[in-house]
């Protein structure tokens, strides 16, 4: 994998080690192999109506808790942190130093070629504008409307891409039947197939495989939206012959703002700099602007570097301990899927099925409740985070629950389980479910500008500013 600035080789200084990292003055301890990494937070205590509880954070699909470990990198990170590429100083030498390192690092987390770029963005859909941005003209993208927004909507405003949209699918064989089919009858001299690794609704996973070898049957590459699948599967570009990848750090226990694109170089280092200005130039005069290839075309500006060092701390603890997350996390989701599966009037939700595949995220509604009255029992009464509405995914959400009841918006709870989750966790969210679906709530809820309030609510939300 090639992490060339622009036109000249950048040699790392030596990295110094005696820096020591602490927290509560005592030394980070890493998890052994086996064990699972800490998260900062663990053991969080948050007010109910009727006292306090250990917070239930099941709502990792939309962000998740850091990792001890990426706090420590970051801790580090920041005693030498300076501006990347920019200075000769020691300090700027070992951050950039770092900030490429990081590079690799991530790059050996999502398996890339010799040849494949990392470029360090903001998050998924950052990404995915990137890519969007760096297609050729004459391009079609065909992409499945089960798809989160960030991956649906960023192809509309490329120029001279034409955009085929497929519907959402009763079946994967008729999901990879309808792909084959629109492949097929293309005419573009560019073709790229977009599809999530997991969905963030569902969890179920696609058959990446089986998409891959439909595109490569007719000529095409793949983008695999992976924000909903590098926490919980490993991915291997260069082994599955995926063309692209996109995740976000703050998804995958490194809360900095920093997304990663990954993949094939030669449309990035085709297309015009996503960012144009410093960083993003190998010479600049009064007869115009030579653009750097590689990743740096496409970093303008000061990078975040911060970011991209907690994104690589975490790529690393999380390869370290692959094993037990995902022993861990299918433990949690079994004991949750098949608890909700017997509660009378609560549905649980899928594209392909049941016994699909899937990571540990699960949406679900309560016959005549309305989901974002749910979400908001769950936290005032037993302590519970979760994530109602459409998951920006709207057209799937529209699609899988046609307005079931008639007097209910068609929307859905979904539960994302992580690092953070206990089995307590799960059984008191199966518990809570359980008695609302057979009893209602234990108190009146009221409509209010900022969503269902409970009648005597007291707790006070506000918390001293952190600064």
């Amino acid at each position: 994998m090639s992490i060339a600035r622009s036109e000249y080789t950048y040699c790392a200084p030596t990295i110094p080690t005696k820096l020591r990292v602490v927290r509560d003055g005592d030394a980070v301890r890493t998890a052994a192999p086996g064990e699972l990494p800490a998260v900062v937070g663990a053991g969080l205590r948050v007010p109910t109506l009727t006292g306090e509880v250990e917070y239930a954070n099941l709502d990792h699909a939309a962000s998740t808790p850091s990792l001890v470990s990426v706090k420590a990198a970051v801790d580090t990170a920041l005693q030498t942190y300076s501006s990347v590429h920019r200075g000769n100083g020691y300090a700027s030498r070992v951050t950039s130093a770092w900030y490429e390192q990081a590079r690799v690092e991530v790059g050996r987390f999502v398996g890339a070629r010799e040849d494949d770029l990392v470029v360090f963005t903001r998050n998924t859909t950052d990404s995915t504008n990137l890519l969007a941005r760096s297609l050729p003209r004459g391009t079609e993208v065909f992409v499945f409307e089960t798809e989160h927004h960030s991956t649906l909507l960023p192809w509309q405003q490329a120029r001279g891409v034409q955009v085929t949209t497929l519907p959402v699918p009763s079946s994967i064989e008729h999901a990879l039947e309808d792909l084959a089919s629109a492949l097929a009858a293309s005419v573009a001299s560019h073709r790229l197939v977009v599809v999530a690794g997991a969905s963030n609704v569902t969890g179920e996973l696609w058959p990446l495989a089986d998409v891959v070898a439909v595109a490569q049957r007719h000529r095409a590459r793949v983008l695999v939206d992976a924000a909903q699948l590098a926490p919980h599967r490993a991915i291997d570009l260069a082994a599955s012959g995926i063309d692209y990848v996109a995740f976000s750090g703050h998804k995958l226990y490194a809360p900095f703002g920093a997304g990663v694109l990954a993949g094939r170089r030669d449309w990035l280092d085709s297309s015009a700099p996503y960012l144009r200005g410093g960083g993003a130039t190998a010479r600049v005069s009064t007869d115009g602007v030579a653009w750097a290839t590689g990743a740096a075309r496409h970093e303008g500006g000061s990078p975040n570097v911060i970011g991209a060092i907690a994104v690589a701390a975490a790529c690393a603890s999380i390869s370290a301990h692959r094993e037990a997350i995902e022993a861990h996390e299918a433990s949690l989701a079994e004991r949750l899927r098949s608890g909700l599966d017997v509660i009378p009037g609560v549905d649980t939700w899928s594209i392909f099925g049941d016994d699909h595949d899937r990571v540990a995220v699960l949406a679900f509604t309560i016959e005549r409740f309305d989901s974002s009255l749910v979400s908001a029992i769950l936290s005032a009464e037993h302590g519970i985070g979760v994530r109602d509405g459409k998951f920006c995914a709207h057209i799937l959400v529209d699609e899988l629950l046609e307005d079931p009841w008639g007097d209910t918006p068609a929307t859905a709870v979904r539960v994302s389980l992580g690092l953070a989750n206990t089995a307590e966790h799960v059984d008191r969210l199966v518990a809570a479910v359980a008695e609302l679906a057979a009893n209602g709530p234990a108190r009146r809820y009221t409509r209010t500008d900022e969503g269902w309030v409970a009648d005597g609510d007291e707790r006070d939300l506000s918390l001293p500013l952190p600064w």
